[in-house]
């Protein structure tokens, strides 16, 4: 068997192309999604991040507002200005770019922005109601692989899925949505003990441990889902959680590194800012 490989790239143009649609009857009624991207410093990869979320906005039609601080910004003059973002009816996402100087305490930023606006799906509150199922804009990546696994026509229901990770971006969001969505789910990380005899047993199994090409041939049950969610750089190219061509020709559907959940969380960004606009618009 050799898998099929799950395309992120393509369904994440699906997605744009859809919410483009979207966002013109939106406009045409009056309501002009806007999303603020809060860049502080000049990391390099969050410059690279930034830009192709500046891009997609263009794309999709949202109005995008890249507002740039130097890294010597006061963690209170930083709050100040999210609180001006959250009053602004021009913008209905709000973005700030991790990670933050040190001074700067991310949690207390995060939990400034206003769920309504929390286009990430990071605050407190945000994660809070995804907890019990009520209504919240859904983190990025997580939601991106539940679309993946949905378009790709993957049962979810009643299967048995394993993630192997337990961040609170990834890894904890991805197993409630799994849960929501009536799978079995089981979680496990780096300090598992017998981490094949978990893994071995998942319909679906989501890797994003952050470990190159931690899950081998010998972690996955023949027929089984993988989604790859880690992004390492590994002797000189960029590989996944999952050794892929070991695992492709295992498993019945797989996702590349790059170019297979990756994607997705940008396209669930914009999804998120229209799904707000909609909301606040009301």
């Amino acid at each position: 068997m050799t898998a099929t490989i799950i395309d992120g790239k393509t369904i994440a143009k699906e997605v744009r192309s859809e919410l483009k649609i979207e966002v013109a009857k939106l406009k045409e009624k009056g309501l002009f999604p806007g999303l603020a991207v809060v860049l502080v410093g000049n990391h390099p990869a969050s410059e690279s991040y930034v830009k192709g979320k500046i891009r997609a906005s263009e794309e999709v039609g949202i109005n995008s507002r890249l507002i740039r601080r130097e890294s010597s910004i006061s963690e209170r003059e930083l709050l100040e200005l999210i609180e001006t973002l959250n009053a602004d009816p021009a913008i209905h996402g709000i973005l700030v770019q991790l990670p933050l100087p040190d001074h700067i305490n991310p949690d207390k930023v995060i939990a400034t922005i206003s769920p309504a606006k929390d286009v990430d799906g990071f605050t407190p509150v945000s994660v809070g109601n995804m907890v019990i199922g009520q209504e919240a804009l859904l983190p990025c990546t997580p939601h991106g692989i539940m679309h993946l696994l949905q378009r790709s026509g993957v049962p979810i229901a009643g299967k048995h899925a394993v993630v192997v990770g337990r961040s609170n971006i990834v890894g904890k969001p991805i197993s409630l949505l799994l849960q929501r969505a009536d799978a079995t789910v089981t979680m496990c990380h780096s300090r598992t003990a017998d981490l094949a005899s978990h893994t071995k047993q998942a319909d679906i199994l989501i890797a994003a441990v952050g470990r190159p090409e931690m899950l081998t041939a010998e972690h996955v049950k023949p027929g089984a889902v993988v989604i790859d969610v880690g992004v390492n750089r590994h002797e000189g190219k960029l590989v996944g959680d999952v050794k892929f061509d070991e695992v492709k020709e295992i498993a019945s559907a797989i996702t590349p590194v790059p170019g297979g959940v990756g994607p997705m969380t940008i396209a669930m960004l914009m999804r998120n800012t229209v799904e707000a606009a909609k909301r606040i618009g009301k």
